[in-house]
């Protein structure tokens, strides 16, 4: 045998071998590419049944900070007899901030929207407190204030604190 014969015959050899293994890739392509989707359809299952209970948790969070920043509960919690109101005033607004600081982080496992909205009401929340101060006189007590508050939530058409917690209730029917 000759060179020539020898690089001919390792040459089909070599197409032989790269033919057969082109085969078995594309016989067994379907199965390794199945496989590694069930792989990742395993894994994010077990992904959100880790974070389906924190996403929920959020979401009672939430529904407890919105519930204790509305104003007749703060208000209830806060007043004392006889309060000043520069002192209702800080006091309130001390509550609604530390509420949302304590809560800040559940803005993770929410829906951006609902977060949004959420943050709205809490800086509407404030808006309305210091215009309730803002429209009474200098010497007006916490009772009046409660009162003037009060009295605005009553003229709303549309609690925004019930729609905010039926909003968040909507997304958490979206989990399941």
């Amino acid at each position: 045998m000759n060179t020539q014969q020898i690089l001919v015959d390792i040459v089909i050899l070599f197409a032989g071998i790269f033919a057969a293994l082109m085969a078995v890739y594309y016989i067994l392509k379907n199965d390794i590419q199945r496989f590694f989707n069930l792989k990742t359809i395993e894994l994010n299952k077990e992904s959100r049944a880790h974070i389906l209970p924190l996403r929920l948790q959020a979401h009672e969070r939430l529904i407890i900070f919105i519930d204790r920043i509305n104003p007749p509960n703060l208000l209830v919690r806060l007043h004392q007899q006889g309060i000043a109101i520069a002192t209702l005033q800080a006091g309130v607004l001390n509550e609604i901030r530390s509420e949302y600081q304590h809560n800040i982080t559940q803005q993770l496992y929410v829906d951006s929207v609902t977060w949004g909205v959420v943050r709205k009401l809490k800086d509407d929340t404030i808006a309305m407190i210091n215009n309730a101060v803002q429209g009474l006189p200098a010497d007006a007590n916490g009772i009046e204030l409660s009162k003037a508050i009060l009295q605005h939530m009553a003229s709303i058409d549309e609690n925004p604190y019930d729609l905010t917690i039926e909003l968040i209730k909507k997304d958490i029917h979206r989990l399941f």
